[in-house]
């Protein structure tokens, strides 16, 4: 059965056939999978309303809405599908141990650290390795992931416990979900004197997603007003119930601060692995593992701070990493100490990558250098892709000549440099999620990590945009370019301050709103004419003030009579005053409007800009 004709040409329509395309793909991709002409796509898209080209990358949604008008099946494949069936094409298994039982060893149990702002985390992990994180952070607040491994003594024996430190900050929400997903335990720190808070039940929420144990950590028992009784009570509600009331979640009421507990702690969460999960890993085979943070070094290039889940990382291996790849040249425990290998659940700075990887990506370790930038090259052109068609804005005919006009859709452009990977990525989540109204748009047209350079001022200046530069500077000549050619670059070391400054500098973009204020009344009781100005009101003003050069209206019953009218002169005796006051009496001249009556009300008002929700 065929499709009907468009433009002379005769479509194949499908059966309900199903069509699988990656995220990002073209008219192009689709026209190969069903046999059809690429032009003949664009020509549906168009009587669909849409104007896309063959080759661009369009979204899920437009991919949908033309499966649906051919009668195909449309099946988006996940990224991480994408990234199974790449691995495959090179013969490579990412998430599997390799070998028989009597291969697999037990290894460390892997941590995070979750709970609300500023209720203690990186305090806790402070009194857990006895170093000061806190002071390294702007505003006191954990900006940036990092992976720390420490041993503890249970039942005499040794115990290694390895932690992921998540940021707390709502804006951050990406970071955590990712952390949570790359951990085997969670401790839920709540401060015994705040309670259970909106990002408690946010990090909760989370780990139950990621379907991992839950160990709760009850901070500041030495403070004024802490109630750990309080904290169980609340957490019931939301399905962890404590051990002394008859559940399976280990509370701990610790004091951070103090140094209180501590130990206990550390042997809840030894105890909740032994009991509810099976840690064991493969380590002779290649390692795998997920990339918990980078960053770019001046004097060491890209530095991925790595979380070995499986297998064994040594220096000189082959690495993939996202989109960068390279040979380990140096690996870095978390006190910065040199170190040859690193087994499952051990965390370590690495030095060798082509570029920075992205928060969460997954590394594998392949044989040779050509297959890991084979690879890298396939993912990198995959996100692009994708990116692309997140960008894209759906623009149908009927709207795109208002689109065009000049000022209905105002788009603020941005160019985000930072010094993680992870911060950057959260900046940029939070700014997107930034809403409003319709008639301003955010695009980010750049994000990387690392200075900012000249080739960023380059872009910002062929787009208008903004750079903001997060806990960076400009490098070079950059700054004097930035300063000679007027680009705005903010840099920033606090999240709250970046995005509170571009939600009001996207208010500002909005057209102003008007609203109609009553300024005052007046009661004409007296008519005067004058050759020389018309009729003149002598009027009392029954409320507020009337002031001159102000609009008005005028009321003759309850009704209406004119509007838009101007009070050109206003006379108290004779002098010309500026106002007049509620009591008080005077004259008024409407300028060329003369139709006024005894007893009649002049209405005056004044429009003025009203402030943005």
């Amino acid at each position: 059965m065929q499709a009907p004709s468009v433009g002379g040409v005769m479509l194949p329509r499908g059966k309900g056939e199903t069509v699988r395309l990656s995220r990002g793909a073209s008219l192009t991709d689709f026209a190969e999978k069903i046999n059809a002409n690429p032009a003949s796509l664009v020509a549906v898209m168009l009587n669909l309303g849409e104007m896309v080209t063959a080759t661009q990358s369009v979204s899920d949604e437009t991919l949908q809405l033309l499966a649906d008008e051919m009668n195909y099946n449309l099946q988006v494949v996940s990224p991480e599908e994408e990234d199974r069936e790449l691995l495959e094409s090179f013969d490579l298994e990412w998430g599997e141990d390799e070998g028989d039982e009597e291969d697999l060893v037990v290894r460390p149990p892997v941590v995070t650290v979750m709970g609300h702002v500023d209720h203690g985390k990186t305090r806790l992990l402070d009194a857990i390795r006895k170093t000061n994180v806190i002071a390294g952070e702007a505003g006191g607040i954990t900006q940036h992931i990092g992976a720390y491994q420490v041993a503890t003594e249970v039942n005499d024996e040794e115990r290694r416990i390895t932690f992921i430190d998540t940021p707390g900050h709502e804006a951050f929400t990406a970071m955590r979900a990712r952390g949570a997903r790359s951990t085997d335990i969670a401790i839920l720190v709540v401060a015994a004197n705040d309670g259970v808070m909106p990002q408690t039940v946010e990090a909760l929420n989370h780990a139950k997603a990621a379907d991992v144990p839950i160990v709760v950590a009850v901070n500041k028992i030495d403070v004024e007003g802490a109630d750990p009784t309080k904290v169980r009570g609340q957490l019931t509600e939301y399905g962890l119930v404590a051990e002394e009331y008859g559940g399976d979640t280990m509370f701990v009421d610790i004091s951070a601060k103090q140094g209180l507990h501590i130990d206990s702690l550390l042997e809840a969460v030894v105890l909740t692995a032994d009991a509810s999960l099976d840690l064991r890993a493969n380590p002779h085979q290649d390692a795998q593992g997920i990339a918990i943070e980078s960053r770019l070094d001046r004097g060491r290039g890209a530095v991925a701070t790595v979380l070995v889940q499986r297998g064994t990382l040594r220096v000189g291996d082959t690495m993939v990493v996202g989109d960068a790849y390279g040979r380990v040249r140096a690996m870095l425990d978390d006190s910065g100490a040199n170190v040859t290998e690193a087994g499952p659940s051990t965390p370590v700075q690495v030095l060798g990558l082509t570029n920075v990887p992205g928060a969460g990506d997954n590394f594998i370790v392949v044989d040779e250098d050509r297959t890991a930038r084979q690879i890298a090259e396939k993912r990198a052109a995959r996100e692009r892709n994708a990116a692309f068609a997140k960008r894209t804005r759906r623009v149908s005919l009927e709207d795109l000549d208002k689109v065009l006009k000049a000022g209905e859709i105002q788009q603020l452009n941005l160019i985000i440099k930072g010094d993680a990977s992870g911060s950057v990525e959260a900046l940029e989540s939070s700014l997107l999620q930034l809403d409003v109204g319709e008639e301003v748009d955010i695009r980010v047209l750049h994000r990387g990590v690392g200075a900012v350079t000249e080739s960023d001022i380059d872009l910002a200046m062929g787009s208008d945009a903004i750079v903001i530069g997060f806990n960076v500077r400009a490098a070079g000549r950059a700054a004097q370019m930035a300063e000679r050619e007027g680009v705005d670059v903010r840099y920033y070391s606090v999240i709250y301050q970046a995005i509170e400054e571009i939600e009001a500098a996207l208010k500002g973009m909005l057209k102003p709103e008007y609203e109609e204020v009553e300024l005052g009344t007046a009661e004409i009781r007296e008519v005067f004419r004058s050759s020389k100005l018309g009729n003149i009101a002598g009027v009392l003003i029954r409320s507020g003030e009337v002031r001159r050069n102000t609009k008005a209206r005028l009321i003759r019953d309850g009704k209406v009579i004119a509007e838009n009218l101007n009070i050109e002169g206003l006379r108290r005796f004779k002098d010309d005053v500026t106002e007049i006051r509620e009591g008080y009496e005077g004259g008024i001249n409407l300028g060329n409007f003369n139709d006024i009556k005894v007893d009649d009300v002049i209405a005056t008002y004044e429009m003025r800009e009203k402030p943005r929700a």
